[in-house]
């Protein structure tokens, strides 16, 4: 099975539905049948507007970029991103083939 690493990009604070988005999209994510999903916290960035976020800057806390990402198939991916649109969400990402699997004995049948 063909999997990518679907990764989003958010500022802390922004919201859809009246939910904070980093946690809209995994409750979508969830919904659509997602094994998985994670939420990272930035300690800095910028993004597309040149505006520089910091946790040492009073001003801008709460308003940092928060990491989203998915491994699912390229299929779930692109469903995901039509939905998103349909949502008339503007959000950056980043979509990237992966290999994925989990570690341990394997079972025999």
């Amino acid at each position: 099975m063909s999997s990518c690493f679907l990764k989003f990009y958010v500022a802390e604070s922004r919201r859809h539905h009246h939910k904070l988005i980093y946690e809209w999209l995994l409750e979508e994510a969830k919904s659509f049948g997602f094994q998985g999903g994670s939420a990272f916290r930035a300690l800095a960035g910028f993004g597309r507007h040149g505006r520089l976020h910091e946790e040492r800057f009073f001003e801008l806390s709460g308003d940092l970029p928060v990491e989203v990402g998915f491994v699912v198939s390229e299929d779930e991916a692109n469903r995901f991103l039509d939905h998103l649109g349909q949502e008339g969400l503007d959000l950056f990402y980043i979509k990237l083939p992966v290999e994925a699997g989990v570690t341990g004995p394997r079972r025999r049948s």
